[in-house]
């Protein structure tokens, strides 16, 4: 334990996160329709009926927020303008900014489209740390015409935690020696990686603030909370070694979610979205030459409520016919006839690498599967050469976002990268 403190002892990180990005993204290429202005991004413009994505500054300061309908947010802003997203354009700008963050140090981890660690520990040719983290956030607004906060820490708890305390345009440095001053006073779901229903379990302890929680017997955590505890109770106190990794590992989870442009009550139309999400969740674990063990679905309600439910397959597979219908199977289970549906979503885990993977084929199928692969192969090398939308079964088509995830301009209004949500910040 010692070495590891000893390394991570003089670290210095940066966590650079984007504000309202989307917006600002939109704002940086057309500047004199939206400077200033309260606007939104939202799926399904036309239709009115979509969810915003995320909103700006001054939308936010008239009350829209993210996850609201279009129609509560016209409602409380009039003036608000909607916007089309567009991740083509997202990308271009999180590839920009990440370049600027990249020619300071090579030790950058992406954690999603709009925010990133930087581990600047060896960059003192650039300066001292202070100045590196003011001259990247003063480079991505000169150069990207982006705003974003910046927090620098001794590690990536706090320097997460030190970005998310002044939006837009921060700049906060949080030492361990702040820790009890300006943390320990606030609820325990502040804390960055404790959610609410461990808050809720915390409390049930009687443990209510950051301050509860690094004061506790770090026993009792372990009892209640496994590993976890111990992570907890360090956490409270501002500690935490976890290295910037600049290299990802393989993916440890592929997955799509879609925002419905109006609640889908409707069994037969949630499981053609739930083809559109098998296919392409299928499509990119292919492409990367993996094979599934876990298909987990999401389903959201209009008020916000989310059930989570995976099934572990006796088999590995690749197929999106496989993965469509243990996720039908998943919906049907926990899903009630008539219940309106807000968000799907479909994440494959257990992921291995398919020529590393002993994939056993029943007596019944063992004929069969050379067929169906080659038929899969062809038909991913057609949409490779001319397009997602080259082959299509009929049951894929429709006009909801899950249709648009095979279009890379617009894929609905919540897109998943491999292991990380592309999130839009909501602070």
């Amino acid at each position: 334990m010692s070495k590891q403190t000893n390394k991570s002892k003089g670290r210095v990180i940066i966590h650079l996160d984007m504000n309202a990005f989307y917006c600002s993204v939109h704002e940086a290429e057309e500047p004199e329709a939206y400077r200033g202005k309260p606007t939104a991004v939202a799926g399904s413009v036309e239709l009115r009926k979509g969810i915003i994505v995320t909103s700006s500054y001054a939308a936010r300061q008239k009350g829209v927020k993210t996850g609201m309908t279009v129609r509560q947010g016209m409602r409380i802003c009039p003036e608000l303008i909607l916007i089309r997203p567009d991740f083509e354009l997202y990308r271009k700008y999180s590839r920009g900014f990440m370049s600027v963050a990249r020619q300071y140090t090579p030790q950058v981890e992406a954690t999603s489209i709009d925010e990133c660690y930087l581990d600047i520990t060896g960059s003192s040719a650039f300066g001292e740390p202070l100045e590196i983290a003011h001259t990247i956030q003063q480079r991505i607004q000169n150069e990207w015409n982006l705003p974003c906060s910046i927090g620098v820490a001794p590690n990536k708890l706090l320097a997460k935690m030190a970005s998310d305390m002044q939006k837009p345009s921060g700049f906060t440095v949080l030492r361990i020696r702040d820790v009890p001053r300006l943390l320990w006073n606030k609820p325990c779901d502040t804390l960055f990686g404790i959610g609410s229903k461990t808050a809720d379990k915390l409390r049930r302890l009687n443990i209510r603030t950051i301050g509860e929680l690094a004061a506790a017997e770090e026993a009792m955590l372990t009892k209640h909370f496994g590993v976890a505890g111990s992570w907890m109770k360090a956490a409270a106190h501002g500690i935490d070694h976890s290295p910037v990794q600049s290299n990802r590992e393989r993916n440890k989870s592929i997955g799509h979610t879609t925002t419905l442009p109006q609640d889908v009550t409707e069994r037969a139309e949630a499981h053609r979205i739930l083809l559109n999400l098998s296919d392409q969740t299928a499509r990119r674990m292919r492409r990367q030459k993996l094979v599934t063990r876990v298909v987990q679905i999401v389903i959201r309600k209009p008020d916000m409520s989310t059930i989570n439910r995976s099934i572990t397959l006796d088999v590995p597979t690749d197929a999106t016919s496989d993965i469509h219908h243990e996720a039908v199977k998943l919906f049907d289970k926990y899903w009630k006839e008539g219940e309106p549906v807000r968000l799907l979503g479909i994440t494959l885990q257990g992921l291995t690498l398919r020529d590393e993977t002993a994939v056993q084929l029943d007596l019944f199928s063992y004929e069969e599967q050379p067929r169906k692969d080659a038929l899969t192969k062809t038909m991913d090398k057609l949409r490779d050469k001319y397009g997602e939308n080259a082959v299509l079964t009929a049951g894929m088509l429709g006009d909801d976002p899950s249709a648009l995830i095979r279009n890379k301009r617009l894929r609905g209004t919540s897109l998943q990268t491999d292991e990380h949500m592309l999130h839009d910040d909501e602070q």
